[in-house]
């Protein structure tokens, strides 16, 4: 069962958070029966209790209003005013102190400006707030806390919202409906330039300049934006280097054939004998 709650408590949460723009640390309005509960069932530190609810830091806010009501209802709830006299003070703008109810949805307004979760055991008081846009609230039953699931009125406000911001607004169209009655002059006036170049002659270039000039000009007064030009992907030729020719074995052993023939013309130099020794024989027979 606590997966499920919890479960259920992060898909209210993630509601409020996109559609209403809440934002931790949370701020929390409680009235005078929910602290009163929260000590009876001893759920204290209330900010921890709260805290594990909503997975975030909590800041706990009361009014004015709240406090002089559990001080009129005397002795039996003497803790539960000492207890709320340690929560911050939310601003409550009326001079005289009212019921606490009607001070909580003053502070709360018509579509909860401040981001308040409101906590209360008071059941009127909860419905009162179901159909105010981007409320979430919180009661407490024994000794655990819940968050209200999704009322048929939140809901259905905030898909009247998202589909009124798919159609433009009074203002976006008329914007919209000057900026085409611009372009559709400003292509007028770009036909006119052309049959007027055409007609011309050639040697008529500095009055075609001119009027080319002009029709920039206007273009650019009108705010009007030229279409972008792509460059299209043309076949590129083949790699050069893959088109070389191989080269052949002969010519790659060729040079080194030739370094090996001088070395060997340098090496094989044959020494010149003398034949002196041969003569005297030959004077002997």
């Amino acid at each position: 069962m606590k997966v499920k709650k919890q479960k259920r408590h992060r898909k209210i949460l993630t509601f409020y958070t996109a559609c209403f723009g809440f934002r931790k640390p949370f701020k929390v309005l409680c009235d005078g029966t929910f602290v009163h509960h929260l000590l009876v069932n001893r759920l204290t530190p209330a900010d921890t209790a709260l805290g594990n609810i909503l997975s975030a830091t909590v800041k706990l806010f009361t009014t004015r209003c709240v406090l002089a009501e559990l001080k009129r209802l005397g002795s039996s709830y003497s803790e539960a005013l000492d207890a709320a006299h340690k929560l911050m003070v939310a601003r409550c703008e009326h001079d005289k102190c009212t019921s606490a109810d009607a001070c909580i949805m003053e502070v709360v307004g018509e579509k909860n400006s401040e981001h308040f979760f409101v906590a209360s055991q008071d059941t009127d008081l909860r419905k009162k707030l179901q159909e105010v846009p981007g409320v979430p609230l919180i009661y407490g039953l024994r000794n655990a806390l819940f968050l209200e699931p999704l009322s048929a009125f939140q809901r259905q406000y905030v898909k009247t919202s998202e589909e009124g911001r798919l159609h433009m607004t009074e203002k976006e169209y008329h914007t919209f409906k000057d900026r085409v009655t611009n372009r559709l002059t400003g292509e007028e006036i770009n036909n006119s330039i052309t049959e007027i170049m055409e007609n011309e002659d050639s040697g008529d270039q500095t009055i075609n300049v001119q009027a080319v000039k002009k029709s920039i000009t206007a273009r650019n007064l009108m705010e009007i934006k030229d279409k972008p030009q792509f460059k299209r992907k043309r076949a590129k030729g083949p790699n050069p280097l893959s088109c070389k020719k191989k080269k052949s074995e002969n010519q790659k052993i060729g040079p080194l054939k030739e370094m090996k023939g001088d070395d060997t013309v340098k090496r094989s130099r044959k020494r010149k004998r003398s034949h002196k020794r041969k003569m005297p024989t030959e004077t002997g027979s």
